[in-house]
């Protein structure tokens, strides 16, 4: 069967990957010039299975609220004249109850812990290397908490993480994640895209997608500014811009872009910088060491697809990394990032079938598609192939 993948990102490589495993004939097609250049390119690095909690939760109202006059804020609405990103607003409030909450985080970190599995085999297949480092995530809290069960005092987290030490009169405790991971996204997008090209796959860059032919209940071919392109199945793939090619189908999906930042230094001192992977609750900020590179990435903000960096935020980045760990890079050549994250309000991503009998997705996994995306990849494959996934579709409320 010949499979069309719209979208060259983590999420489409991957798919096109377990497709390609799976017998068919693929064949990817991205607008960029390259795979893993939009939301894959320079994310945290996180693998955060076993710590995959949505962003909306009982107390995300008030934050938001609270943070909204902040240019700084980890979570900031800019509101717009925009009907589609109030809808998106609105079902996320609806998110942010108790049980809600609970729910979804559950579903998260079963796919999460799903996926990260299917990502070792991969590795362990293939033998990939991307700066992966699997010591685990450990999670900082610097706001004066007090030690629930099951948290490390701050001399424990020493102890997992020594450069920590640098920080340990701001911090009350952490917790950790022992079979969490990180690595590069985008060395991984690009080295696994390489690996799906060796197996056959068919790669069409500089492809704008621009619609798709239907007859009935099916989709008869994808329209690109050059050409329409006939498959028996079809994957949207495309992150936060998956709404837009689905809206003139009559389908409604729950995603809007959700702006996050990252800082790329390099490492100054490596007896001062961090080998495991942090996550600094306070300020919702993930820091990851690939290779001799330090990354840092966080903060989310809604306004519409707009990719301009915003110089205060990332510089807010810097400011907090230095402050916590101020030998660990050197912040004289930094580059910053931004990048759109394709966000649903439950954080859950829509992987399944469509109205259309055809035509499938694998999108909106927000803040997620590295921890995601290798579970996710394997279950669209298989539904695709009419078989019997090992983890159920998902679709996100």
């Amino acid at each position: 069967m010949k499979v069309v993948v719209l979208g060259a990102g983590i999420i489409g490589v991957t798919t096109a990957w377990y497709l390609r495993q799976a017998g068919h004939d693929v064949q990817v097609l991205d607008r960029r010039e390259g795979p893993g250049l939009e939301t894959s390119f320079a994310n945290g690095g996180q693998i955060s299975a076993d710590h995959a909690g949505p962003w909306a939760r009982p107390e995300a109202p008030f934050q938001a609220l609270k943070w909204m006059l902040r240019e700084d804020a980890p979570l900031l609405f800019r509101l717009r004249a925009d009907p589609a990103q109030w809808r998106w607003a609105l079902k996320f409030l609806r998110n942010c109850t108790p049980a809600r909450f609970r729910e979804n985080a559950a579903q998260l970190v079963r796919l999460g812990r799903y996926s990260r599995a299917q990502l070792q085999s991969l590795r362990k297949e293939t033998g990939m290397q991307y700066d992966q480092v699997s010591k685990g995530i450990l999670v900082l809290y610097t706001d004066g908490r007090s030690l629930q069960p099951g948290m490390k005092t701050p001399a424990e987290c020493v102890a997992i993480e020594p450069a920590v030490a640098a920080m340990q009169q701001q911090l009350a405790g952490g917790s950790y994640h022992s079979d969490d991971e990180s690595g590069d996204a985008y060395k991984f997008t690009a080295g696994l895209a390489k690996l799906c090209v060796d197996k056959g796959v068919d790669f069409q860059f500089g492809v704008s997608i621009e619609g798709f032919s239907t007859r009935k209940d099916k989709i008869t071919a994808v329209k690109t500014q050059e050409s329409q392109i006939e498959a028996d199945a079809y994957v949207i793939a495309l992150g936060s811009y998956s709404p837009l090619l689905a809206s003139p189908l009559g389908i409604d999906l729950p995603i809007y872009p959700l702006k996050g930042y990252s800082v790329t230094m390099p490492v100054r001192n490596p007896a001062a910088a961090w080998n495991v992977s942090l996550s600094d609750e306070a300020h919702k900020l993930v820091l990851s060491r690939l290779g001799d590179r330090l990354r840092i990435a966080g903060t989310a903000e809604l306004n519409g697809y707009d990719t301009s960096i915003n110089q205060v935020r990332c510089e807010a980045i810097v400011k907090r990394v230095m402050e916590l760990f101020p030998e660990a890079g050197d912040p004289s050549t930094a580059n910053y990032w931004a990048g759109l994250r394709p966000a649903t309000p439950s954080n859950l991503p829509c992987v399944g079938r469509t109205k259309y009998s055809n035509l499938f997705l694998n999108t909106g996994h927000g803040t997620l598609g590295w921890t995601l995306a290798c579970g996710s990849g394997r279950i669209l494959a298989d539904i695709v192939s009419g078989r019997k996934s090992e983890i159920d579709s998902v679709n996100p409320q």
